[in-house]
Parts: C-alpha cells; structure tokens; sequence
C-alpha cells in the first residue's frame, strides 16, 4: 500500500516536470500558446515546472536513502595522513 501511495505522489510531480520540458520545447519551436503572451514568458514558466517536478523527485529520493541510511556524506579533509 505505501508504494502505490509513492507512486502516486511521484507521478504528479513527473507529469509537471514533462509538461515544463514540453512548454520549452515548444518556445523554441516557435509555438506560442494562448495563455502565454511571449515566447520568452513560456519558456520560463517551463523551465520552472521542470525544476520544482525535478526538485521534489530528487528531495523524494535524498530523503529516502537518508531514511535508509544509504546517503554517505563527503568527507572534504583532502590532506593526507602521516
């Protein structure tokens, strides 16, 4: 039951992303829909449905590997012991 609830939670956020990529690519297409008065409108409005879909499938799956402890954080000491 709780990975048909995931499912579903990750499939809207997939589906505005698809539609911000489609909404780019039809700016730079030449292809101007009516709600939008400019191109360059359009292809902004798209390219921030692709980033928040994008951002919260990505934060959906960091929160996940940290939930599993699968998520391992950088170690940034760069020097050399001894």
């Amino acid at each position: 039951m709780a990975r048909i609830i995931a499912v579903i939670i990750l499939f809207i956020p997939g589906v505005i992303g698809a539609y911000g990529i489609k909404l780019m690519r039809d700016s730079l297409f030449g292809e101007l829909y009516t709600i939008f008065f400019h191109l360059g409108l359009q292809f902004f409005i798209g390219f921030l449905l692709f980033a928040i879909g994008l951002s919260f499938i990505g934060g959906f799956i960091l929160h996940r590997d940290k939930k599993k402890q699968l998520y391992k954080k950088r170690n940034n000491n760069n020097t050399k012991d001894g």
